[in-house]
């Protein structure tokens, strides 16, 4: 009885949270420009889309900022995960902690300091602020993967390394990169996600020629929803589906590796 209670709740909550988007994806095929009605199937307007400069100039903007700080979130947040595992110093647990903060804070609250910090020092709004504002809150993701892939890590091979002779920077590139490559993968694959779909921050520190794919649908939605936005928020959909799937594929990966590795270690 229990078992079928939770099902059946279980289903009625994804239904809830799937359906709308479900519903989204299939109008954006409809051939009519009125979402209240089906009258045929479709790919024009996607095909629109691509004939569109200003769809086309916000994807691209949007996609050279996510790269950039997938890039810089991912080198920055491996340092500082590096950091924090290996070393014991003052005060430690209090910056731990302060990683947590771009995370726990209300997106809205850290748009407007980020909005506040960049207009107190003169800079200029545009694709430069809003990358590093994604920066400040993708690091943050990237240190708890890695710190966690980190603490799950074996220093077997590290100490064995050291004592064959090997210099700390041999030791890292030959030992520890590889081991913790899938959750740098992940980490990277999970920023370009978070930077590419980010509305709510991006709002408050872009300028008037740095407009990014998600803010550019929401000045579309303020004229009213068309079968134009549903097949945009398609295409954010699955490629933000697709990346999320990859970074858990390679972050199970590496927990898979690290299993199999400890397990030969008791054999």
């Amino acid at each position: 009885m229990k078992k079928k209670l939770l099902i059946g709740f279980s289903t009625i909550v994804l239904t809830c949270l799937y359906l709308p988007i479900l519903v989204l994806i299939l109008f954006s095929f409809n051939k009519s420009r009125i979402n209240a009605e089906w009258s045929g199937f479709t790919f024009q307007w996607y095909i629109n889309l691509f004939d569109n400069p200003q769809i086309v100039d916000a994807f691209i903007n949007s996609l050279l900022i996510a790269i950039i700080t997938t890039i810089l979130s991912t080198v920055l947040g491996t340092i500082c995960a590096l950091a924090l595992h290996r070393y014991k110093y003052k005060f430690s647990k209090l910056i731990s902690g302060l990683i947590y903060l771009p995370i726990v804070v209300p997106d809205i609250l850290m748009g407007i300091a980020l909005l506040i910090l960049f207009t107190n020092f003169h800079f200029e709004l545009g694709s430069m602020t809003i990358i590093i504002a994604h920066v400040t809150f993708c690091i943050s993701y990237v240190v708890i993967l890695l710190t966690a892939r980190l603490s799950g890590m074996s220093k077997d091979l590290e100490d064995a390394a050291s004592d064959l002779g090997a210099t700390p920077w041999q030791t890292f590139r030959f030992i520890t990169l590889p081991a913790i490559m899938p959750g740098i993968i992940a980490s990277a694959l999970l920023s370009f996600t978070l930077s590419i779909d980010d509305f709510v921050i991006s709002f408050f520190v872009s300028g008037p020629s740095s407009t990014t794919l998600p803010i550019y649908i929401y000045g579309m939605v303020k004229k009213g929803v068309t079968p134009e936005i549903n097949a945009i928020s398609t295409i954010l959909i699955v490629t933000i589906i697709g990346l999320m799937v990859l970074s858990e594929v390679y972050r199970t990966k590496g927990m898979n590796t690290e299993n199999t590795k400890k397990k030969s270690y008791i054999v």
